[in-house]
């Protein structure tokens, strides 16, 4: 071989390395952040132009893909609107997802592991991918009628089978159209975003489970309560002060027992059972009770309900909390649930269930099944227990007070005939000259059928008076068929 053809032979020899080189590279190496990059519009294409499978509620879809003639081949509708938004969150060519959309993209878009075997059958029939179908244990009466019930009012609801965990109403105020976000104009939905993404009142956020926690008020009372029992000393006859104001230890401000000029005490000399200081929501025993107790035993309770806990259902849940290494005073409002006690409503919902629920938490859940393009059963929900912070005895006890609550309580309000109702109301001060929010969460039972459900309404003032009527309504809509 002459030195010309030698040269030659080098010259291709690395020319064809190079290929393989930047090849291999730009393939394999490179595939993932090229297929992430914002600037690719293949990979959008790609993305949007697959048919995404349906959200589906009770047999109607609340959201789903539909053919349209642009680049992107479908786009996603939202049947469900604005009052289901929170849960199926958006899907959007310009600004992701949120909800269901994004905690379950794989399994809609068609490209989980369990969907292996449908894209080779699919590959092999010749018929395009599609994706899965996830269908919700939403139950469509009970979410209108916390929907409707809600009214105009910002806050949220949250109803829950106490028995299996099955979310059956997510509603959170305000709310808005994911149809805004979906369309394919890129200006009106990038205006669209704006106008969501500056409104002081959030709507893009799911406060049943995320969000700027809210301070629980005296539905936290029920936590202190289910401490009391289990620590052995404490029974709903035993009694425990109750004055109308205390003075906190070691300062010199007085925590009266009701808001107002003229609190009053709670029974007579200043004192009652636990039953009726839950009944009544005293705050000067409660904060006392707290203390007695100590921190140790409150959070030991709390984090048995599911306090601290990271939840995927398969929505992501902020953990509810309370405050660490706390002093007497601190904890004597945090028993009455202030200081920095701040929860989710599922939380609250969580402890009503596992109360009715004979003591035993369950894994909140919001997937019933999901099912391929052949309606192929894939998977479906299985109940989980979560813990047991109460024995079966003690719940019962919780539920006998919480029943008084309602019946002769500050829950009347939500007293249902033919139901046995048990519940808690709260008044959570949360800024001073502002409004308190307004809680109520308890339970419904008839039959075989144990439903949880907490509701706050922000700025609603008193628990009994805002929030009560709103869980009577979803309590009648999911038990009254």
């Amino acid at each position: 071989m002459n030195k010309t053809l030698r040269n030659v032979w080098l010259v291709v020899t690395v020319l064809f390395l190079a290929l393989f080189a930047s090849s291999t590279y730009f393939q394999v190496i490179a595939q993932d952040s090229l297929n992430n990059d914002s600037r690719n519009a293949r990979t959008i294409y790609n993305e949007f132009g697959k048919h995404r499978g349906p959200i589906v509620v009770a047999g109607n879809a609340i959201a789903e893909s539909e053919p349209v003639n642009d680049a992107f081949g479908y786009q996603r509708t939202y049947p469900g609107g604005a009052m289901y938004a929170p849960v199926t969150g958006y899907y959007s060519v310009i600004y992701g997802s949120s909800g269901i959309e994004r905690a379950l993209n794989p399994t809609l878009s068609g490209e989980a592991d369990s969907l292996f075997y449908q894209r080779i059958r699919d590959l092999l029939s010749g018929r395009k991918a599609q994706g899965a179908s996830v269908e919700l244990t939403l139950d469509p009466k009970a979410q209108q009628a916390a929907w409707d019930a809600l009214g105009n009012r910002h806050g949220s609801v949250v109803a829950l089978d106490a028995e299996t965990g099955a979310v059956l109403a997510m509603v959170s105020k305000p709310s808005y159209d994911p149809n805004l976000l979906a369309g394919h104009k890129g200006k009106q939905v990038r205006e669209n975003w704006q106008k969501l993404n500056s409104d002081p009142a959030k709507p893009l956020i799911n406060r049943a489970v995320g969000g700027d926690l809210y301070p629980p008020g005296s539905t936290f009372k029920l936590i202190v309560a289910a401490a009391a029992l289990e620590d052995g000393n404490y029974t709903p006859q035993t009694q425990i002060p109750g004055p109308a104001r205390w003075k906190l230890p070691q300062t010199n401000t007085e925590l009266p027992n009701h808001p107002g000029p003229n609190p009053a005490p709670c029974g007579t000399d200043d004192s009652s059972s636990l039953s009726s200081a839950l009944q009544q929501s005293c705050n000067t025993s409660f904060a006392q009770l707290g203390v007695k107790l100590g921190q140790g035993k409150i959070d030991a309770m709390a984090k048995k309900f599911g306090f601290g806990e990271k939840l995927n259902i398969p929505l992501t849940v902020t953990p509810s909390s309370i405050a660490k290494n706390m002093n007497q005073p601190q904890l004597a409002l945090a028993s009455i649930g202030q200081y920095e006690d701040r929860v989710t409503p599922l939380q609250v919902a969580m402890i009503s269930a596992g109360i009715a629920n004979d003591g035993r938490v369950m894994a909140p859940q919001l997937v019933s099944k999901v099912r391929t393009a052949d309606l192929n059963e894939i998977s479906a929900l299985t109940p989980k227990e979560l813990s047991q912070p109460l024995s079966a005895s003690h719940a019962a006890q919780m539920r006998e007070m919480m029943e008084a609550t309602v019946n002769d309580g500050t829950g009347r309000a939500a007293r249902l005939d033919g139901i046995v109702v048990g519940g808690k109301t709260g008044t959570a001060e949360w800024q001073s000259g502002k409004q308190p929010h307004a809680w109520f969460t308890g339970y419904g039972i008839s039959g075989n059928r144990k439903i949880a459900v907490a509701v706050v309404v922000e700025e609603g003032g008193y628990g009994g008076d805002a929030a009560a009527p709103i869980a009577k309504e979803v309590l009648r809509a999911v038990m009254k068929k």
